[in-house]
């Protein structure tokens, strides 16, 4: 409630005196700008962040950066973070990074296969050549060969590029709900099986917003805003106007499309990847401790993480599940 409170003052202090400054704070991405950062490209363009007192620069990530540095060496605020294994990873290396929340409730991993191949059914999957990339061979898949019975034998590099994977139809291929099946349909002509990871039990949280651990205990209230802010520009931008978010996106990253970014946001409604589950009550960048147990377990037992690794450490519930952003949800 006093968080609450403070949050209200704040706006009101801003309305009524413009001239007070802004927050500056840095949000750096994981990739090139693209839909599955759209609700931060919305709290910024239609002034949400301004509205919390923030003057938020989004920073892109790509193939040539690691922006964890950045935010690990005090250099940025917060950072996006990939899916809970990251933020497991710097408990493990000592180093003082929080996930604070998860903007997506399903993480979007997903491995595809030719139709009417025998790879139709996911259990058909482990026996295929598969395209993976080396983050994933050393994160999801070893967890796919400890509960699925996937081998490592089978696997061939994934550069990013669809080409091989059109080219063999006994093969898999990694990628996200909301990307790689477009460019599939594009360049190969054919709908390819769609298996979303989530739904066979890989329940890691996604695209969480990370921060420091000394930024959490200083000033908890600029986390706090810039949490809510975020909040609410992902319900805008799957439920509202996003038009303005996407040409920020497009301007930020000129080879992506329109096509691509009506895909992707369609995707991430059909799916229910940014709301759903605990979302539908708690409010988009719902967590629970639950379910985070029964992910590091998974990840422990497929030998990622030793048992007695200090996983608590790696987020905390304090900024969210409190029902933001939920009267910005259609009504049913």
């Amino acid at each position: 409630m006093k968080t609450c409170f403070a949050l209200l003052f704040a706006t009101l202090a801003l309305a009524t005196n413009p001239a007070l400054a802004l927050d500056k704070v840095t949000f750096a991405t994981n990739w090139l700008a693209e839909a599955e950062h759209g609700g931060f490209y919305q709290a910024l363009v239609d002034g949400t962040y301004a509205k919390y007192g923030l003057d938020v620069t989004i920073l892109q990530g790509g193939p040539q950066t690691n922006n964890k540095l950045l935010l690990a060496a005090g250099k940025i605020e917060f950072n996006l973070g990939a899916n809970m294994i990251q933020a497991f990873d710097a408990v493990a290396g000592n180093v003082p990074i929080v996930a604070v929340a998860s903007m997506f409730q399903k993480d979007p991993f997903i491995l595809m296969s030719h139709p009417g191949a025998g790879l139709d059914r996911f259990e058909d999957l482990p026996k295929a050549t598969a395209f993976i990339g080396r983050d994933a061979l050393v994160s999801v898949y070893q967890w796919l060969k400890t509960a699925y019975g996937f081998r490592e034998e089978n696997v061939k590099p994934y550069n990013f590029n669809a080409g091989p994977f059109i080219a063999d139809k006994a093969s898999i291929e990694e990628g996200y709900a909301t990307s790689e099946p477009f460019e599939v349909e594009r360049q190969g002509k054919f709908k390819p099986n769609v298996f979303l990871l989530a739904d066979y039990g890989y329940d890691s949280y996604s695209t969480t917003i990370e921060t420091r651990r000394d930024l959490i205990e200083k000033n908890p209230d600029l986390v706090q805003r810039f949490v809510n802010a975020s909040i609410i520009g992902w319900c805008n931008y799957i439920y509202g106007d996003n038009a303005k978010a996407n040409a920020r996106i497009r301007r930020d990253n000129p080879d992506i499309t329109d096509d691509q970014l009506a895909y992707s946001v369609a995707k991430l409604k059909e799916y229910g990847i940014v709301d759903s589950g605990d979302a539908a009550e708690l409010g988009v960048g719902a967590m629970n401790d639950a379910r985070i147990d029964s992910f590091f377990a998974k990840m422990a037992k497929a030998g990622l993480f030793k048992p007695d690794l200090d996983y608590k450490r790696a987020y905390t519930l304090q900024f969210i599940n409190k029902g933001v952003g939920l009267e910005l949800r259609p009504r049913q």
